[in-house]
């Protein structure tokens, strides 16, 4: 059991605990959450002794290991499997010691440990693990040299999985997974036979991998028993409670201070007005939990080009002469919102990158609409950017000729406020960086948005906020994420990359989550009356309904606007006959995807109507 008990903690002179505790019993998995920069990782480092309380105490049990992923692997020759393996030390001690005892009591004690300890069953459940991570049989053989500091982060992550420490202490562990990884790390955790506490802000994770959520909040910490859903909607109901007793005492004041300022000057009065004073004085301000700031995206809007935007002819793209994908025959048009799905090191980021026009063709043909601007976000991008310059000095390099209010503007746009607009770029957040490459990718207005892991160092509200702006913007977008929520509300394309080939994805997130998990599919059985669904699964279901709709609008409008012009009778005069033809293309692709759009809103209305919503 980990006990923190009214701990006090302050960084600079600025207060990060004051009297905070929780009691976290054994065995729990708990999501760790708040706002990005009120002291998580500092919790950590406190439950770990590496910092020193300035009040309170923080109480492990005597004997418990404490086990997390502190650093990347260090770019060693010893291969994966092995690096996996030296992380258990007490297994590699008593291997060592085994070689060189002599006593035979003492080895029999050596031999009686290794079995308890399952030690000879060590390298099978090292590799099944590593597998989970996305290292081939072949890739565990190879030494830790040969990945890059991203990949070294999951051996990393996978030797404190295999020491299976009591206390694993995990800081954001989906940051570095694809979503096959992310998903496999969900089920493994949820299994996992000790203590968990997980700094995360992917809501799959929190949904389905633990059972509790410990929130930091105004310098104290609250553990709400059930998943991130539930705790979202007991929060909500609490934030309803507390506004709602703030209004009335806020009203109770305005009327005692009415009556004081109509009568504190009159005599027969001043007895009830100075009465009312120091009831004014004695009541104590109810105040509501912190709220983070609405940190909206704002998105410039690309005007409209012709269709398609980008389209590919039996493409092939590779390096260095050798394909990655062949025979790629695909169509991206300005109103499309496309998932790219696939194992890990299939091609989903060379498919990006073919897009993005950050690699040519090997072979076939890929054709760009004449003025198509692309936005790319990577997350490699982050380490471009320039450390010793602030956000704005990034921004006049691109935008030279904005004004000065423009460029403060635009920054406030991505949530990056005055302060942090003169920082320079190295003192910055991780969130803070990832806000402005977004800004970067997307000033010049793109038709087209690549988007690759966009959700890593944002916080929930932040990802709400991506959510949000990516289903209003009227350009392209193509993502690559681990973060299902975000694909299942913005996604309504999903293709598959695999085995060198890019094709549809026709089932939806769900039944490639199964797949990917191995999950069959089961048939439900009828129920008299199906359950409620919690609140903020409603709200969910409420949210894909509406961008279900937005989508239908959005496609009703266009096919309007290509049948008034296609109405037109000069549209069919001479020399006009090629666009004529291009715009009846696009009328009937719109068609199609109009009947597309209307069935994933009647699947989305239907889903709703079974939740009770």
């Amino acid at each position: 059991m980990l006990r923190i008990d009214t701990i006090r903690y302050a960084i600079e002179g600025r207060p990060l605990f004051d009297g905070a505790s929780a009691l976290v019993p054994e065995g729990h998995k708990v999501g760790f959450v708040g706002r990005n920069g009120t002291g998580k990782t500092t919790l950590f480092r406190l439950i770990r002794g590496e910092l020193a309380l300035e009040a309170g105490d923080i109480h492990v049990p005597k004997g418990t290991k404490i086990g997390g992923v502190a650093q990347e692997v260090p770019g060693s020759e010893t291969s994966l499997l092995d690096t996996v393996l030296e992380a258990d030390t007490e297994r590699s001690a008593l291997l060592a010691e085994a070689d060189i005892a002599s006593n035979p009591g003492r080895i029999a004690d050596i031999q009686t440990r290794l079995a308890d300890i399952n030690a000879w069953s060590a390298e099978a459940r090292a590799s099944s693990i590593l597998k989970g991570l996305g290292f081939s049989q072949e890739e565990q053989a190879m030494p830790c040299s040969a990945f890059s500091g991203g990949w070294r982060m999951r051996v990393a992550l996978a030797g404190v999985l295999f020491a299976a420490p009591d206390l694993l202490l995990l800081d954001e562990p989906t940051n570095y997974l694809d979503l096959e990884g992310a998903l496999w790390l969900e089920t493994y955790l949820a299994r996992y036979p000790h203590t968990v506490i997980t700094i995360s802000h992917d809501r799959g994770l929190l949904n389905r991998a633990v059972n509790s959520i410990l929130h930091l909040e105004d310098r104290k910490l609250t553990l709400y028993q059930g998943n991130y859903d539930t705790f979202a909607a007991t929060r909500a109901a609490r934030l309803a409670v507390a506004e709602a007793e703030s209004r009335k005492q806020e009203a109770r004041r305005a009327h005692l201070q009415s009556f004081v300022d109509r009568f504190r000057y009159k005599a027969s009065k001043a007895v009830q007005a100075q009465s009312r004073l120091k009831m004014i004085a004695r009541m104590q301000p109810i105040t509501t939990p912190q709220e983070a700031a609405l940190k909206k995206f704002t998105f410039p809007e690309p005007e409209e080009l012709s269709p398609p935007i980008i389209n590919t002819e039996s493409a092939s793209v590779g390096y260095d002469g050798q394909p990655v994908l062949s025979k790629l025959t695909l169509r991206i048009d300005q109103d499309d919102r496309i998932a790219l799905l696939g194992m890990n090191g299939e091609g989903k980021s060379t498919l990006s990158k073919l897009l993005a026009g950050k690699l040519d063709p090997l072979g076939g043909r890929v054709t760009r609409a004449r003025k198509l601007r692309i936005g790319y976000f990577a997350q490699h991008q982050l380490d471009e950017l320039h450390a010793d310059e602030t956000p704005l000095d990034h921004i006049r390099r691109l935008r030279p000729d904005d004004a000065p209010g423009r460029h403060r503007a635009r920054l406030a746009g991505f949530g990056i406020g005055a302060e942090q607009a003169e920082t320079i770029a190295a003192r910055l957040s991780g969130g803070q960086k990832a806000r402005l490459s977004l800004l970067l990718a997307t000033i010049h207005a793109p038709h087209l948005l690549i988007l690759d892991e966009p959700t890593n160092h944002l916080d929930m509200e932040s990802r709400e906020a991506l959510i949000e702006a990516l289903t209003a913007y009227t350009g392209a977008v193509v993502l690559v994420s681990h973060d299902m929520h975000l694909l299942s509300h913005v996604a309504d394309r999903l293709w598959l990359v695999k085995g060198g080939r890019v094709t549809p994805y026709e089932g939806d997130l769900e039944s490639y989550r199964k797949m990917l998990l191995g999950t069959p599919e089961k048939v439900a059985k009828p129920k008299v009356k199906a359950a409620r669904a919690p609140r903020q699964q409603v709200a969910d279901l409420r949210q894909a309904v509406s961008v279900a709709e937005s989508r239908v609008e959005k496609l009703t409008d266009i096919r309007e606007r290509l049948s008034r012009k296609l109405a037109d009778p000069s549209m069919y005069e001479d020399g006009n006959a090629r666009e004529a033809e291009n715009l009846q293309k696009k009328f009937a692709e719109v068609e199609e995807g109009l009947v597309r759009a209307e069935a994933l809103w009647m699947k989305a209305l239907e889903r709703l109507e079974v939740a009770g919503g």
